[in-house]
């Protein structure tokens, strides 16, 4: 026990003498801990709170009400199947894509990858909206090409289609680069040996390959269960547990049981996003061979190969032809109607979306970069510094990339509707919900960066008297660049395009482009739809260039 004792005063001690040393940090780890409180944690306490209290003590009645009622029970297995299933497919398709373009010479590459990274820059609905015109009730191919009268598209296997094809590419990002990790002189000693390409495949890259399916598994099945808009358009009878406490808390203004669902909705979610961060935190494919190793491309045969190349054509292809749907719908007059060309939708749109595109660039031009730093900041703190509870500190930082848009939207209205913090209504709560909540991707890139860059450079500035401050200004951010890029990048895009938590923050004063989207696909105004998310999608990919060009990028390839 006094060796315990011993040991804790002596950490104490250290850390008293640092913040002597480097007040600034002091202050500096002051400020981020109680944004990161009052805007991350706070929220979720007032959930939790709420559905437990709802009756003004304490009681699980509404948690009993959920699980006794059928249809609401039944929110929650169709969420938990609707996650498995398109884990399970876009894993699937996103190993396909990353083991032909990390273990094959497959032509067409220049094509297939920005088609399959396009999906994470388009807005929630845009495939959704595809997905209508194309095989709806009255869609091009069900209706006028198969002569198809009572299919329908809505519901669960809709569902399934639109969130693999748009979810898979966080897969294929994750998967190429594990597999890009793992050396290949064990498959080519395997195959030098006399072992058969299925059987080196099979014994040697699959096994090494489990930890990353496995984490990007967890990832896209916490991102399908935070899902909003495409559930919410595109569910028809298949309720999920996102929609339905959107419609306990907005439509029934039933905020206990709102709440009550949205915990329901945390908890899986905060689950599976430990356990993919305690899988990448163990993650290791390193090979010791001693000498240094080389890429050989001819791991699959020709065959093998046509085949993948197939695979990716066809997945490529019906990106493609989702957007090319929504080009074509916002120029058709009347979908499935009237094919006739018309710019009808267009003048429509500039009356109607003008003022929304407009606020929604402003607030994402002031919350994209105070994101972008504040999370290059938290990464600099974890790796760089030593202090008591660091660890709290970088569980927070990441713990609002985990929660699913809907418990934070209406964690933000229960917290922030009252003095001292009366914000709901403002331009305000939107700016902060942007920046907390796409901040932990630039703490994940900027702790990425900071890892490789030898801390003496650093340490140099501080033994010469530079402030943290000072050092962290002149000396990292200039070095961390790609990484402030990357989260510039993300945080635009997400700015541009979120609505699972914006819907329940905007107002009559502040609009959001998402949310006329949406308004527009539930009066089935399909056409104004699509030049809004088409428009969307070029705003998105120009702020991209601008972002480069500001920062001094002369990197052309696009990173999201």
């Amino acid at each position: 026990m006094s060796i315990a004792t011993h040991r804790q005063r002596s950490v104490f001690s250290k850390n008293i003498a640092t913040f002597r040393q480097d007040p600034m940090l002091l202050f500096t780890l002051l400020i981020v801990g109680f944004l990161l409180v009052v805007f991350i944690l706070f929220p979720l306490f007032k959930v939790l709170t709420l559905s437990v209290t709802g009756s003004g003590t304490f009681s699980l009645s509404e948690f009993r009400y959920i699980f006794e009622q059928w249809w609401l029970r039944q929110t929650f297995f169709n969420s938990m199947l609707l996650g498995v299933i398109t884990a399970t497919t876009s894993t699937i398709i996103g190993y396909i894509f990353a083991y032909a373009f990390a273990r094959t010479s497959m032509r067409g590459r220049w094509f297939f990858r920005p088609l399959a990274m396009l999906p994470l820059v388009s807005p929630p609905f845009m495939f959704t909206l595809s997905v209508i015109l194309l095989l709806g009730r009255n869609g091009l191919i069900t209706r006028y090409l198969l002569g198809l009268r009572g299919f329908n598209i809505y519901g669960l296997k809709g569902l399934v289609l639109v969130q693999t094809i748009g979810m898979f590419p966080i897969a294929f990002m994750n998967l190429e680069g594990v597999l890009q990790s793992i050396g290949t002189d064990l498959e080519e000693a395997a195959l030098d040996l006399g072992a058969s390409r299925l059987a080196v495949f099979r014994n040697i890259v699959l096994p090494l390959s489990i930890p990353g399916i496995t984490s990007s598994w967890l990832l896209i099945f916490v991102t399908s269960l935070a899902d909003f808009a495409n559930p919410l358009v595109l569910g028809g009878r298949f309720d999920v547990l996102s929609v339905q406490a959107y419609l306990q808390f907005t439509g029934m203004f039933n905020a206990p049981r709102g709440a009550a669902l949205a915990v329901l909705l945390l908890f899986p979610s905060l689950i599976a996003f430990t356990l993919q961060r305690y899988l990448i935190s163990r993650r290791s494919y390193v090979t010791v061979t001693g000498k240094p190793g080389h890429m050989r491309l001819r791991f699959v045969s020709r065959w093998l190969e046509w085949c993948l190349f197939a695979i990716c054509l066809m997945v490529t292809g019906i990106i493609l032809l989702f957007y090319l749907t929504v080009i074509a719908g916002a120029f058709v007059k009347k979908w499935g109607i009237d094919w006739s060309l018309s710019l009808e939708h267009w003048h429509y749109t500039w009356d109607v979306a003008f003022r929304s595109f407009a606020q929604t660039l402003q607030l994402a031009g002031i919350a994209t970069p105070i994101s972008a730093l504040l999370g290059m900041l938290i990464a600099f703190l974890l790796v760089r510094k030593s202090f008591v509870g660091k660890s709290a500190l970088g569980f927070t930082s990441m713990l609002s990339y985990a929660v699913p848009g809907t418990v934070v939207g209406i964690g933000y209205i229960l917290a922030f509707n009252q003095p001292p913090l009366l914000l709901t209504g403002t331009g305000l709560i939107l700016i902060i919900c942007f920046v907390f909540r796409f901040m932990p991707v630039s703490v994940e890139t900027g702790v990425s960066q900071l890892v490789q860059i030898d801390r003496s450079i650093e340490e140099a500035s501080t033994n010469l008297g530079a402030s943290t401050a000072y050092t962290f200004r002149s000396i990292t951010m200039p070095l961390i660049k790609p990484a402030f890029i990357a989260g510039l990048s993300f945080a635009f895009t997400r700015c541009m395009t979120a609505i699972s938590a914006i819907i329940f923050l905007v107002s009559g004063r502040w609009h959001h482009v998402t949310v006329l989207i949406l308004s527009q696909t539930e009066i089935m105004n399909l056409g104004a739809a699509s030049v809004i998310s088409l428009v969307l999608v070029i705003v998105v990919l120009t702020g991209f260039g601008l972002i480069r060009l500001a920062v001094g990028d002369k990197n052309r390839r696009l990173s999201v």
